[in-house]
Order: structure tokens, then sequence, then C-alpha cells
């Protein structure tokens, strides 16, 4: 990973506290209304109407297929608006409104299972495209710490916190569901703000070989990035594997069938997915996001019979 990469993260994850700052709470971790937009990046002609695709740049598998699906829809003839927001919940909420098309990388089975009810009967699940997504906790890999639960009674070697993402996170919340059950909840705070400011962090850590405890998921380009390894689970308690889905505002099948039938095709595996957040990610960038796409599309495009080359 560059070093571009996480300044610019960083940068992000000012912008979406900003952001975060002009939403109006709902009091149940989601927002009412969408705040402080920022200006989209269009795509497509046009012919067949616009569609706006919803997504949290810092979490980098809805930044990839976010920008896959630009390419694809553009080439279909859709106007593509990119819609970047901050934290699930104003994301859920503009979907749930219709203000959002399609939500590119939903982690609803677990993660964010709450705003799924929250919203029951006014979003579509338009399909899966991978099925071992799941979340973890992650030390370096130089620590002797394996376990969670051999967490317990080492706080001081961790500086008594768990550096967490954003406050509205499926996964800080099944982090603070996970605490108690291993007696974690009276030694450790989980520190929340960002996923920029989580990374940068665990890169600071990591440069300086220093134990670090952090909230991260797969996939996800980090876990390759850095030193770390994924701490065992033998509760269960960070949840079961569950599936990458592509969602759909309420009526967007009806309305757009054709594109719906392609979501609907989209099956990624480990290394099919992992080669495209490289790809966008890691060898192009922030910016560049397009013609990763283009690059992903030459190499990997004759694999799926869903490709609009």
């Amino acid at each position: 990973m560059r070093k571009s990469r996480i300044t610019a993260l960083a940068a992000l994850g000012v912008a979406a506290a900003l952001t975060l700052a002009g939403c109006a709470s709902d009091g149940a971790g989601g927002t009412l209304e969408m705040a402080g937009k920022a200006p989209s990046h269009d795509a497509g002609s046009g012919d067949k109407g616009t569609i706006t695709i919803g997504f949290l740049p810092s979490w980098t598998d809805g930044l990839s297929t976010a920008y896959l699906l630009q390419d694809q829809l553009g080439k279909m003839g859709y106007d593509v608006k990119m819609q970047t927001l901050s934290d699930a919940g104003p994301l859920y909420a503009g979907l749930s409104q219709g203000d959002v098309d399609i939500f590119p990388s939903a982690w609803p089975e677990v993660t964010q299972k709450a705003y799924m009810d929250q919203y029951k009967g006014v979003i579509e699940d338009l399909g899966t495209y991978y099925g071992n997504a799941r979340l973890t906790i992650a030390v370096p890999t130089y620590s002797d710490i394996d376990s969670i639960d051999q967490l317990k009674g080492n706080a001081s070697t961790f500086g008594g916190k768990i550096i967490g993402i954003e406050p509205g996170a499926g996964l800080t919340a099944q982090t603070q569901k996970m605490m108690p059950e291993y007696g974690l909840d009276g030694e450790y705070q989980l520190v929340t703000s960002s996923t920029a400011a989580m990374l940068t962090e665990l890169k600071s850590a990591t440069e300086k070989k220093q134990d670090i405890a952090v909230t991260l998921w797969r996939p996800f380009w980090a876990n390759s990035a850095f030193p770390v390894k994924d701490l065992k689970d033998p509760k269960g308690a960070m949840g079961k594997p569950e599936g990458l889905h592509f969602l759909g505002a309420k009526g967007f099948a009806e309305k757009h069938p054709e594109v719906a039938e392609m979501i609907g095709k989209i099956k990624l595996d480990d290394a099919q997915y992992g080669s495209l957040e490289d790809v966008v990610v890691n060898q192009f960038g922030e910016g560049k996001e397009p013609q990763a796409i283009d690059k992903w599309i030459q190499e990997h495009g004759g694999d799926f019979d869903w490709v609009q080359k």
C-alpha cells in the first residue's frame, strides 16, 4: 500500500466527520435525511436515465464495486452519479428514501442487520456477489497474542484500547457486543472515529513494531498491506461469515430490470475480488478508479458473461 493512499484516507476521515456533523440522527443509528452531500462524479450517456450509486470511500469493498458498476451502467447507456457518504446510517437512510438507487457492497446478514431490520420493506436485495465476508479483531503478526480471549489481562500491552472505525458501523456494534463476552469491557476502551484514522494508527504502530489491537474485516486490502493476523474467536462473538450484497431502493428491479439482471449475475471468488480491490486501491489509487476498472476488465472481463467491454 502506498503512503499517498494512507494520506488520502486520512483526509477522507476528516471529510466524513464533517459530513456526519451535518446529519440529523433518528436515535437508532440511522439518519432522517442525507446531509453534507459530496460533489457527484457522473458517467454514461444518460439515454436510459440516471442511477445514483451511494458508497463510503474508506470502505474499499464498496469503493471497488461502485466504480465497477459505474463502468458497466455507463456502457449500458445510463447516466451514473457517484454519491459519497460518511457512514452506513446515512447510506441506508438515503437508500430507503430513494435518494440513492444502489448500495454496491452491503453487509446485511450480520454486520448491518440492524439497518435492514429498520428499513424492512423499503430496500431491495439485488444479489450476493461474495460469500465469505467476516469481521475480525487483528493484531500485528509479531504479537504474542493469538486469540481474543488472550486479550483479557493484557490491556497494558495494548494501552487499554481497541482501535475501531466509524461509530455507526456494524463492525463497531458487533465489537461492542463481543467485549463483554470475553470480559474485555472493563479493561479495554473501543476507540471509534473513522476507517482512515484506524489505518493511520495501524500504520504507525506496525512501522514502530508496537502492539496494537484493531477492528478489521475480510475481504479488505489492509490485511495484506500490513503485517497483521486475525485473532481466533473461540466464542464466535464477532459473528458468522456473511455475504456481501448489492442493495437497491424499493422498486429498483421493476424500474430497471436489465440492471437488476446484470447485477444478479455478479459473483466473485477470493482471487477475483482480491484482484479488483488491489487494482483499484493499490495499483491506481484515488482519482484513477475508472482507469483501474478498465485494466481489471481487460485482464478479467473474459471470465464473466455479464461484463460490458
